[in-house]
């Protein structure tokens, strides 16, 4: 079997849509297939790319172009500049982005959470709350506060069930009502994240100075989608190496 039909039926397999996280863990399970090169995820990236049967749906999330209806039909669309700020795109990229946290925080072998509400919610073809490792969120504090944390987006719980990260995905919502969660849960010792398209850094550099957040400024961080859909393949890359360096 030659690489790009490998690619192709990896794509099959994953229903006609992947990230290329995706393929780089799956492709190689192909036995008919050999990989002679040192770099084989280079060789995936090129194919995606160039590959007449397969289009881009977002920068890292690709589809067979024979699945291009079926993925439409649930909800996965292309994005382009005319469509980026749509409803559909919108509520495809919050529980898409919700789905990659979720994912690297399994890999990185934190407990993860997500609210209740998005349990249903699709990443690709898999529930959101199947990917989520806890079915509902510890008592790790005071009731009120623990209230107050369970809307959060997606929580990385440590090995004592103490929360080591908070993420809030913005693509359209007001940035203001996330910081203000993250100042209510200002003595927790937890990095606390605003995921976001990079355009919208500026109104997360402006809202985290006013003074009412101060407490929470040298905390607060701005992680755009870009730079989470890279470090999403750099962790799946790293689960393919049997010692690391």
């Amino acid at each position: 079997m030659k690489q790009h039909e490998a690619v192709i039926a990896t794509f099959e397999k994953l229903g006609g849509i992947a990230t290329l996280g995706q393929l780089n863990q799956e492709v190689f399970k192909i036995k008919d297939c050999e990989w002679k090169t040192k770099t084989p995820f280079a060789s995936i990236r090129r194919i995606v790319q160039l590959n007449k049967d397969i289009y881009k749906i977002k920068p890292g999330l690709y589809g067979l172009l024979s699945y291009k209806k079926q993925n439409e039909a649930k909800g996965i669309f292309e994005e382009t500049f005319k469509n980026k700020d749509s409803k559909e795109i919108s509520e495809f990229n919050h529980s898409y982005y919700q789905g990659l946290i979720l994912t690297v925080g399994n890999l990185k072998t934190y407990q993860t959470y997500l609210p209740s509400q998005d349990k249903n919610k699709l990443f690709l073809n898999e529930r959101l709350g199947d990917l989520s490792t806890l079915d509902k969120i510890p008592a790790y504090s005071y009731d009120n506060l623990v209230k107050r944390s369970s809307t959060i987006d997606a929580i990385w719980f440590n090995e004592r069930m103490m929360p080591h990260s908070f993420f809030e995905v913005e693509h359209s919502t007001d940035i203001q009502n996330s910081l203000l969660k993250f100042n209510d849960l200002q003595d927790f010792h937890s990095r606390m994240i605003i995921v976001a398209d990079k355009k919208r850094k500026v109104e997360f550099q402006t809202k985290i100075s006013y003074l009412g957040l101060k407490d929470i400024k040298l905390r607060g961080q701005f992680l755009d989608y870009e730079a989470l859909t890279k470090q999403y393949e750099q962790v799946i890359e790293s689960v393919n190496f049997s010692v690391l360096i």
